[in-house]
């Protein structure tokens, strides 16, 4: 299928690459189909973008948040989980929403809301992790330097 997006122009995405949220996303409970875009061109493989179909002009940055929190392992209750399938470790796929201001030193992830992918089955859903021990806007600008100069070693 050709889509025209906001921030990739023109492209085609294969069927199979299709993810449904049952659910929608948190705040667009009507966009309910997407696409998870790596940035090529960016040659960067941290933030991923995951494009709405039904509406080519939002997409939203993600990444794996363990690039930013190694330890990151929230419980999430499986009632808010069972709309997606059945869920098979090796099929999951755990992303954060990222925000990137004018300011990049004030870029962060939302380790609060995260993004559940059952791969096998192309559903997902997003979720609130209870407790205080996620924040919603938790800094990466510095790990992500730091990270970059540890590969750069």
């Amino acid at each position: 299928m050709q889509i025209t997006t906001r921030v990739f122009g023109e492209i085609t995405i294969d069927d199979e690459k299709l993810i449904h949220f049952p659910g929608g996303i948190i705040g667009f409970p009507d966009l309910q189909d997407f696409a998870l875009i790596h940035d090529e061109e960016k040659g960067t493989d941290t933030i991923h973008w995951l494009q709405s179909i039904q509406e080519p002009a939002f997409a939203m940055p993600v990444m794996d948040p363990l690039i930013v929190r190694p330890d990151y392992n929230p419980e999430v209750d499986d009632e808010l989980l069972k709309n997606i399938g059945e869920l098979v470790p090796e099929e999951l796929l755990v992303m954060v929403t990222v925000t990137v201001p004018k300011d990049l030193t004030k870029m962060s992830v939302n380790l609060k809301g995260p993004i559940v992918i059952n791969a096998a089955q192309k559903l997902g859903t997003q979720v609130i992790v209870e407790g205080d021990e996620y924040p919603v806007k938790f800094p990466i600008y510095d790990i992500l330097n730091q990270n970059k100069e540890k590969a750069g070693e």
